[in-house]
């Protein structure tokens, strides 16, 4: 069953920019190409293929919005798919404040001027982005993709379509009853398959509810509640706030690659420590998130040339 649906997005929105990091995706789960982004959503139980694309301008965005499934759609389905693919690519996001509020820094000023438009790109819940995190635990971004990667499609449920089997993420249930040695197998430590198993155990029977942590006002707060939790310590809390709760006030200054990145525009590439990182982004008040992904993303172009 196939259903077109169109998305209004609170402007300025550069859809090819804010999409582009998924360039390198895998194309039965997440790929960016030839300005269309798909990926599998669960919608209740049913597996949806949304695939995205532009239609408007920076200024006028709109983005039509494919709904591809097996399984009858209904008019609810159709609301709680625009809701998640809303959320995607955070849609209703006003940048216009972060702007404003970033004016006084020249550097990060400069910055948001070149790159106008560009959103962060959102987890489909708190529970994948805090999964994503804990595998990136102290590797490299290369190596953990490749981990994501094999997780996903180890235990994450297919989709066949016309156009080929794609794979959704897998579920807190689908996790918590698996063995240990079988997570290991995608290439994770003993130590991370065992934080991704109890850790879905605990959101499969309801002892966590992380998709609640988005109506917190006070970040520190979330930070200290996942901070006891086994195998989540600050960075990767920080980490899950941004990606999966879409609250920009985090940073996650202890990551070595955006202090890299911090110190290449702010400090002539001298090597900073995490409290250094932190001084720097008091400048950006509330959107620290926000303005690091920028600097991430600028660095990421300045390399291209």
């Amino acid at each position: 069953m196939t259903r077109i649906l169109t998305l209004k997005c609170v402007p300025p929105f550069d859809f090819d920019l804010s999409l582009r990091l998924f360039s390198g995706g895998d194309r039965q789960i997440r790929k960016y190409e030839e300005g269309k982004f798909w990926q599998v959503v669960r919608i209740d139980r049913k597996l949806v293929l949304v695939t995205l694309e532009a239609l408007g301008t920076v200024d006028k965005p709109e983005v039509s919005a494919r709904l591809e499934s097996v399984q009858m759609l209904s008019a609810n389905d159709d609301q709680k798919t625009r809701q998640l693919a809303c959320a995607l690519i955070d849609a209703d996001f006003d940048l216009e404040p972060f702007y404003t509020d970033v004016k006084k820094d020249r550097i990060m000023a400069d910055i948001v001027h070149k790159l106008g438009g560009l959103k962060i790109p959102s987890a489909v819940t708190v529970f994948e982005a805090l999964i994503d995190s804990i595998i990136e635990q102290q590797i490299s971004l290369n190596v953990a993709h490749v981990l994501q990667t094999n997780l996903i499609r180890t235990f994450g449920d297919s989709l066949s379509l016309d156009t080929g089997v794609y794979y959704g993420y897998p579920t807190p249930q689908e996790l918590a009853s698996t063995r240990i040695e079988k997570i290991r197998k995608c290439g994770l430590s003993t130590r991370k398959a065992e934080y991704i198993r109890d850790i879905s155990r605990m959101v499969a029977e309801r002892k966590l509810n992380l998709e609640a942590f988005k109506r917190y006002k006070d970040v520190n707060k979330i930070i200290e509640e996942l901070d006891e939790i086994k195998g989540i310590g600050i960075w990767t809390a920080e980490l899950t706030i941004v990606r999966g709760m879409q609250k920009y006030e985090a940073i996650p200054a202890d990551d070595l690659g955006l202090r890299r990145t911090i110190s290449h525009f702010y400090c002539k590439d001298r090597k900073i420590t995490g409290d250094e990182a932190r001084r720097i982004a008091e400048k950006w008040g509330k959107w620290k998130g926000l303005a690091s992904f920028y600097l991430i993303v600028a660095d990421m172009l300045e390399q291209d040339r």
